[in-house]
């Protein structure tokens, strides 16, 4: 039987036909209602949470068929034709019915500050035909024991028994538990604990879609995760399969103030432990104290202290206008037990409109009081400002009294601006609530055009927003990598794995590691729980993988091995052994580098397989070291020389070994060239381990032996081996014996190579043997045993003036400054004196005529101040193609004035002290003048080899008259018409 109230609130409440069924948590309530709807011929259930609306609907849907039953939300409806059942939400539900069967469920929620008065009208008015159940709370007997006359009241007890399990950690607390707490950042701050500790966790807050929530709850159920954070949204129709409730915070803003959660609230979330006859345990963690005796005795026995007032707001409004609608709605109710409600959202609202005067003026009917109370019902998702809210209000209202309908401009502008699924999980969530705003507008009746077409639109949004929410907190707070993983722990079953050709390890499809060689490297970011599952995991399921790359390895090619800079062996790019020195720098030892699970035979292989690559590398590489050391055919001396080369690596200066190579006879000396051996003018080295291969193998078996590796410098040298580099600017701060290990050898602020320093000597060396009137003069010669820096000795080098200087220095030669003048003058007079002999045949002078004809400047060659190979001067002045152009330069040089700066003296090099001390013949084929070389395009026949090196030079027996005269000293006689006849006389005049 309906009961409404008069205006007087002075009719008794007729409780008759009214059954409520009180209880706990896991009393089958619920279950209980929808098996009573169903029995009857029509029914209307309301539920306190859209989510458990939709649950229930689909429950009742799989009974009864769709076609028969509709769902009423505030932002959904669902409603086939001549459906019989309806499942809604408890603010939509009617206040009357004609159905036959009525429930409302949690209907303790009478007694919320911001809700209640919704649920005590929908208590009060609300009755079937046949039966009405109220289900709740047992704290609820006794306030409707007295509000309804003949009431039954119907006790379950719970099916399970509920424990007090203490305080635990969360990292501590067991799988299948629910850790709740009243804030969306603490939900956040737990869930990113859990996710790094445990795998991860599902997310249930109030402010997600039913969609989200629903998504979070399965990622649960499915057992993915094994923990739950959520808010006191668990609490209330959520069916869950938890074990265990936590709570991390036992306080919370109601809306109105922080406060305590009551015994009675706390049971209500703490009740989600244990489902069905399975028992459950509650407990709290993080910051929260552990609960007193008498709150934990409350929450096991059930026992509350009883609800004393439901909150109530008048129902009998009066739209006359909107002052008659504000003081309908503050009347004081007339039936003890009753309270008048706090204002709550749409009451502000009101308040707020009703100050604006363009809003007063178009509410000047019932109809438009009406309508715009009808506006203000429209919640608050976004829980923004009251002032923000009530404009958006505002602007409903005006379009409905202006246009009969929401604007579609507005609406359409409104919608795009939550359609982006872009963003994080604050943003999507924002969003989701500002569309759910407008899935509401678009299900009133009467407020759009075309209400169709956006309730579509709203859903597709909402559903795709929260899709992305649930795709984000997933990512945040899931590791489905690490919970799979567990899961499979947990049944002890072997997990899938695979190797790709990267090298990365992925288990059941989740990547959790990679595998280099015969190491395996856990996934960097797996942490505490996550890294024992990831590597339990991973070492269970590659337990075979070692012994087949153990075979693998050991039949590699040499090719797919490699023996780096750093010491490290490596196969196919992966590292599987390092080397260590021993007390012979030639024989290092390979330690592996493989985890414990390559063991016996399989690490026997591999063992012997590195040290057999190792080997050969050496042998291949430094085979002359190899040879000079263990070279039984020499003796005495050659063999303390050999051993001293194999010491040091295959360099030695000449300079410091003079005295053992002046006494090596022709024999050793030959025996130690077929060993390799080059006797160079400045070194005795073995041209063959200069090459980068063998040079950076032998400084990594001096690094080793030396612990030198992380010296300065050594990285830096081995890439200008690797690189080909003949000469390079040195580093004071490197370990010098790098440079000389690598085949260079340091001379002022550059190191280069010794081979190259060789190519050097073979360009001074013709002008240290050149003398006046013995022929043409060599670039560079300077008479005397002395010569000048060429741009040839200085390219060969990479060299600059200053670094020749230094270079030249090191080498033992000594500079002697000059004016530029002064050797101008004397080349010129070298030049001159070379002229060929007057006697010369008419064919030999008309030769001659025809190449100075052809070449004209090659009669000046060489002067400092032409462009020649001699030219060793910073101040180059401009090219000389005529004797008179050589002339003018020099005059104009002269005419510089006295401020510019003086030209810099120009170097003479002679031999040093330690050249000029032996015999100049023995001296310049001991240099290595007569050493083999190829013989290339363009390049100088080489002198004499070392076989006549110690041999006296044949004396002339004739007596001075009778020896033939050098060609210079001839008189020369000059046809005057021949063009050579100039050239000669502008010779003369230079001379004078």
């Amino acid at each position: 039987m309906n009961i409404q109230l008069d205006r007087s609130n002075t009719v008794s409440l007729d409780g008759r036909g009214v059954t409520a069924v009180l209880g706990p948590t896991n009393t089958g309530k619920t279950h209980m209602a929808i098996e009573r709807m169903v029995a009857h011929t029509s029914g209307v259930i309301g539920l306190p949470l859209r989510l458990l609306a939709r649950e229930v609907y689909t429950k009742v849907a799989a009974r009864v068929g769709e076609a028969n039953v509709s769902l009423v939300t505030g932002e959904e409806k669902i409603i086939p034709p001549g459906a019989r059942y309806s499942v809604c939400t408890v603010e939509a539900l009617p206040r009357y019915t004609d159905a036959a069967f009525v429930a409302i469920d949690e209907v303790q929620l009478a007694a919320d500050l911001e809700r209640g008065h919704i649920f005590t009208d929908r208590i009060i008015h609300l009755r079937g035909r046949e039966e009405t159940l109220l289900l709740g709370a047992a704290t609820m007997r006794g306030i409707l024991e007295k509000l309804f006359k003949g009431i039954s009241i119907i006790s379950r007890p719970r099916m399970s028994v509920l424990t007090y399990a203490g305080a635990k950690k969360i990292t501590r607390l067991p799988n299948r538990s629910a850790i709740v707490a009243f804030s969306a950042d603490e939900v956040y701050a737990i869930g990113e604990l859990i996710r790094r500790q445990r795998g991860g966790a599902a997310i249930v807050l109030g402010a997600l879609s039913p969609r989200t929530r629903n998504a979070q709850v399965e990622l649960y159920q499915s057992g993915d995760v094994d923990y739950l954070v959520a808010t006191d949204a668990i609490g209330m129709g959520l069916n869950l399969d938890v074990d265990h409730v936590a709570f991390a915070q036992n306080s919370k803003f109601d809306g109105f103030q922080y406060r305590d959660l009551t015994a009675a609230e706390l049971a209500q979330i703490a009740g989600r432990a244990g489902r069905h006859l399975r028992d459950g345990t509650f407990g709290v963690t993080g910051q929260v104290d552990p609960f007193p005796d008498a709150l934990v005795e409350a929450i096991e026995t059930h026992r509350f202290e009883p609800a004393k007032v439901l909150q109530w707001r008048s129902a009998d409004l009066d739209f006359a206008s909107i002052d008659a609608l504000k003081a309908s709605l503050d009347r004081p109710p007339a039936i003890e037990g009753l309270t008048r409600a706090l204002p709550t959202a749409d009451l502000r609202v009101l308040e707020f409109l009703s100050r604006d005067e363009d809003v007063r003026a178009m509410a000047q009917s019932r109809e438009r009081v009406a309508a715009l109370w009808d506006a203000c019902a429209l919640p608050d998702y976004r829980k923004i400002a009251p002032a923000q809210h009530a404009e958006i209000v505002g602007a409903i209202f005006k379009d409905l009294a202006q246009r009969g309908h929401v604007d579609e401009d507005y609406m359409a502008n409104q919608v795009a601006k939550a359609s982006s699924t872009e963003g994080e999980i604050d943003t999507l969530s924002q969003r989701i609530a500002q569309i759910r705003t407008w899935t509401f507008v678009s299900h009133r009746p009467g407020w759009l055009s075309n209400p169709t077409h956006w309730q579509e639109k709203t859903r597709d949004i909402e559903d795709r927003l929260s899709d992305a929410l649930h795709e984000r907190l997933t990512k945040r707070f899931v590791d489905r990598r690490t919970s799979v993983l567990m899961r499979r722990l947990r049944e002890n079953a072997m997990p899938e794995a695979e190797i790709n050709p990267a090298g990365e390890v992925l288990v059941e499809g989740h990547h959790v590691g990679e595998m280099q060689g015969f190491r395996f490297t856990a996934d960097r970011t797996a942490e505490g729980e996550d890294a024992r599952a990831v590597k339990a995991a991973a070492l269970k399921a590659l337990a075979a993988e070692f012994e087949l790359r153990a075979e693998r390895f050991a039949a590699a090619p040499n090719g797919d091995l490699a023996l780096a800079s750093d010491g490290i062996l490596r196969w196919l790019g992966a590292p599987v052994g390092t080397l260590v020195a021993t007390d012979d720098v030639l024989k290092p030892r390979l330690v592996l580098l493989a985890d414990e699970q390559l063991t016996g035979p399989a690490r026997d292989k591999v063992a012997a397989r590195g040290e057999r690559f190792v080997n050969f590398q050496i042998e291949s590489q430094l085979k002359p070291l190899l040879d000079l050391r263990d070279a039984e055919s020499l003796s005495g001396t050659a063999r303390g020389l050999a051993f001293q080369l194999a010491e040091n690596f295959g360099v030695l200066n000449r300079r410091d070994v003079a005295e053992e190579v002046r006494s090596l006879d022709q024999d050793a000396r030959a025996a130690l060239r077929r060993l390799g051996v080059r006797f160079g003018a400045y070194h005795i080295f073995v041209p063959a381990l200069v090459k980068p291969g063998p040079a950076g193998l032998a400084t990594l078996l001096w690094a080793l032996k030396n612990d030198a590796r992380d010296k300065p410098g050594y990285g830096d040298v081995v890439a200008a081996l690797a690189a080909g580099r003949t000469s390079f600017v040195t580093d004071p701060s490197f370990e010098r014996a790098f440079y000389r290990l690598s085949g260079f050898r340091n001379l002022g602020r550059r190191a280069v190579r010794v081979d190259i320093l060789e190519r050097l000597a073979d360009l001074i060396r013709p002008t240290l043997g050149w003398k006046p009137g013995s022929g043409k003069r060599p670039d560079g010669a300077y008479g005397g045993d002395a010569f000048v820096v060429t741009p040839a000795m200085m390219s060969i080098l990479g060299a600059t003036a200053e670094d020749m200087e230094a270079i030249l220095k090191g080498l033992g030669y000594r500079a002697e400054p000059k004016t530029a003048e002064e050797v101008n003058a004397r080349l010129a007079e070298f030049d001159a004196a070379a002229a060929p002999a007057a006697e010369a045949s008419a064919e030999e002078v008309t030769a001659a005529s025809e190449e100075a004809e052809a070449q004209p400047e090659a009669q000046t060659e060489g002067l400092v101040t032409g462009t020649g190979p001699a030219q060793p001067l910073d101040t180059v002045q401009p090219e000389a193609t005529e004797s008179a152009e050589v002339v003018e330069a020099v005059e104009a040089a002269e005419a510089t004035p006295a401020a510019e700066e003086a030209p810099k003296p120009v170097l003479v090099w002679r031999q040093g002290r330690f050249e000029r001390r032996q015999p100049p013949q023995r001296d310049r084929k001991a240099a290595g003048a007569g050493e083999e070389k190829p013989r290339g395009k363009g390049r100088p026949r080489p002198a004499q080899g070392d076989r006549n090196q110690d041999r006296p030079k044949k004396q002339d027996a004739r007596k001075p008259e009778q020896r033939r005269p050098q060609r210079e000293e001839r008189p020369v006689k000059i046809d005057p018409n021949s063009p050579f006849a100039a050239l000669a006389a502008l010779k003369d005049q230079l001379r004078k």
